[in-house]
């Protein structure tokens, strides 16, 4: 391994290539829940690095796993304990190449952190629409990487659907240059689509051509309380109807969620948790005025107010309003953290059936564990649910998912599967969750991947141990 030590220190510099003892921020997943050993952290600084240090690890037959900030929930970007794994940190490739106002794209290396993508898209005048709670610090080659999704999905879907081309290095240490930023291109497979999602396990992504969108004139928030995740689809189905398009957010938190949340950071005054069950959180966006928004939103709200769709509901006055019922939003998983450890599970069903999925889950687990306390929230108008197990009150929390975890998430992917869902809506499937693929994803579906990743990466060298589980 000493060669190839140097001849990465050859390609990127010795102040680039880290060793010892010291590496707790690449080695420690950001749930602080698993930590690996790498042989080394190799950070380079062009895409031409990146090629140069992947060849040198496929002569070596050394395993490489590619890292972005270091946010995923999923311990899917540290090395395992072996310590023999090459661990690529993307973070000194933070370059805006390029920005198209015609074509509405810009061009970012990997990584660039995706809140200064979305100011680089604002201070020309465009709106980058995915927006998650990591944005200061993820980057955006982790984020196609695991195909993110985040708040605003509903309107403009995943990062799959905000990336038009991918610039990738492939396990040979080739280059795939497909930066073009092509709305139609039918000249075979969609490699880009391919790359997107696929957590590292074929290729290092080291740039993107993304989708930029006009600056909406006018952004407006609502708070709406209900009673029943079967109003909050009754809401959604009226917000879609009266507001179609300018509906960019449609996201719902139980009372427990909010509960925690009021518990732990009092000063952010949580609205009508105390005395409903669900609260829901819109956003419109209009491309007129903010008088023709406001118009909208109240009418939305004042119908469904008549019809006893919600209990009640505020529309915010300001920005800094906004910002606060949004902030409310964002603190769960704090506050979740605060409490102390917790089962979570990221899942998605389809929307009509998000309400029988929560009853039939929450019968199980209650019959299995009584006294667990559920924290649901997520972005309702998409179907991707935040299904959260918190330890019984009193009761030591990490003894409590040390003995259940895997029980609970037994109980909750059997019933997500009975609900023809998804075990990973938008944090991926890493580490954590490759063993449950194997039960939950069809034979037919796994042997297909498979093949792709053996005919991509026939040595196994790039993230090996991710997202597959090998075929007995």
């Amino acid at each position: 391994m000493t060669a190839l030590i140097e001849t990465l220190i050859d390609i990127v510099g010795a102040s680039h290539v880290l060793q010892g003892n010291d590496l707790q921020a690449y080695e420690e997943d950001w749930r602080q829940r698993q930590r690996g050993k790498a042989l080394c952290v190799v950070r380079p600084g062009s895409t031409q690095e990146v090629a140069r240090v992947v060849k040198a690890c496929a002569a070596a037959r050394v395993a490489i796993v590619p890292q972005g900030g270091n946010t995923g929930l999923v311990a899917g970007s540290i090395p395992d304990e072996s310590g023999t794994q090459v661990l690529m940190s993307l973070r000194r490739m933070t370059a805006v190449r390029g920005l198209d106002p015609v074509n509405q794209t810009i061009t970012v290396e990997a990584g660039c952190v995706l809140q200064s993508l979305q100011e680089a898209a604002e201070q020309a005048g465009f709106l980058f629409p995915l927006s998650l709670g990591a944005e200061g610090s993820c980057t955006i080659g982790g984020n196609l990487a695991t195909n993110a999704g985040g708040t605003q999905v509903l309107r403009y879907g995943n990062a799959r659907e905000l990336c038009l081309g991918l610039e990738v290095v492939t396990p040979q240490g080739d280059l795939w240059d497909g930066l073009a930023g092509l709305r139609k291109d039918n000249t075979g497979y969609d490699l880009r689509d391919l790359f997107v999602g696929s957590e590292g396990t074929l290729g290092v992504i080291t740039a993107a051509t993304l989708k930029l969108y006009p600056k909406p004139v006018a952004q407006l928030t609502a708070w709406a309380a209900l009673a029943s995740l079967e109003d909050a689809n009754r809401l959604l189905g009226l917000a879609q109807r009266q507001l179609g398009a300018s509906l960019t957010g449609f996201e719902v938190m139980n009372r427990q969620a909010l509960q925690l949340v009021d518990k732990h950071f009092p000063h952010l005054r949580v609205p009508m948790w105390q005395e409903n069950d669900w609260c829901v959180l819109l956003e419109l966006s209009d491309n007129e005025s903010e008088i023709h928004a406001r118009g909208l939103l109240e009418s939305l709200l004042e119908g469904a107010l008549q019809d006893e769709v919600v209990a009640d509901a505020i529309v915010a006055e300001s920005l800094k309003q906004a910002h606060d019922l949004w902030h409310i939003r964002e603190s769960i998983t704090l506050a979740q953290t605060q409490e102390g450890h917790n089962v979570k599970h990221d899942i998605s069903i389809p929307v009509s059936g998000i309400p029988a999925f929560v009853r039939a889950a929450d019968a199980a687990l209650r019959a299995a564990l009584p006294g667990i306390r559920f924290v649901n929230f997520g972005h309702l108008g998409d179907g991707n649910l935040h299904y959260n197990i918190q330890a019984p009150e009193p009761s030591d929390a990490s003894a409590f998912v040390r003995a259940h975890e895997d029980q609970i998430s037994a109980i909750v992917y059997d019933m997500v599967s009975k609900h023809q869902g998804s075990i990973s809506a938008e944090h991926g499937v890493g580490e954590l969750k490759r063993h449950k693929l194997a039960e939950h994803k069809s034979p037919v579906a796994l042997q297909l991947m498979r093949s792709i990743k053996s005919a991509i990466d026939p040595l196994n060298t790039m993230n090996p141990g991710r997202l597959l589980v090998a075929p007995n």
